[in-house]
């Protein structure tokens, strides 16, 4: 459930908004509907690998990944297809971390609510 929101919700507001909204999209996410640490980890790391990855193909193999080759030369790789697995990986770290800290913070504040009661 909670990889699904993430990837369908993701995939609509990035094509508005800028890239970090997956974070304020994972943190929601595993905030709310997240059901464990876990989950809340792994769910939008692969959520967001799996859309990234998706949308870089569907951008990138159109126009034979001249812009993936020139930004590969420009940072000292030697392919194209290691810019795209850097930038997924990149990106589904920081939604890892987001949800995770998304699902730490209800805790805190469930934990709070149970001492002041």
């Amino acid at each position: 459930m909670v990889f699904l929101v993430i990837l369908i919700v993701s995939f609509l507001l990035q094509m508005v908004l800028p890239w970090w909204i997956i974070i304020v999209i994972a943190f929601a996410t595993c905030g709310l509907i997240g059901k464990t640490a876990k989950i809340s980890l792994w769910a939008p790391f692969f959520a967001i690998l799996l859309l990234w990855t998706g949308m870089a193909l569907v951008k990138s193999i159109p126009n034979d990944h001249i812009l993936a080759k020139r930004v590969a030369e420009m940072i000292g790789v030697k392919s194209w297809y290691l810019v795209l697995t850097l930038t997924a990986i990149l990106g589904a770290f920081a939604a890892a971390v987001s949800g995770f800290c998304g699902y730490q913070f209800r805790k805190a504040l469930l934990n709070k609510n149970q001492v002041a009661n």
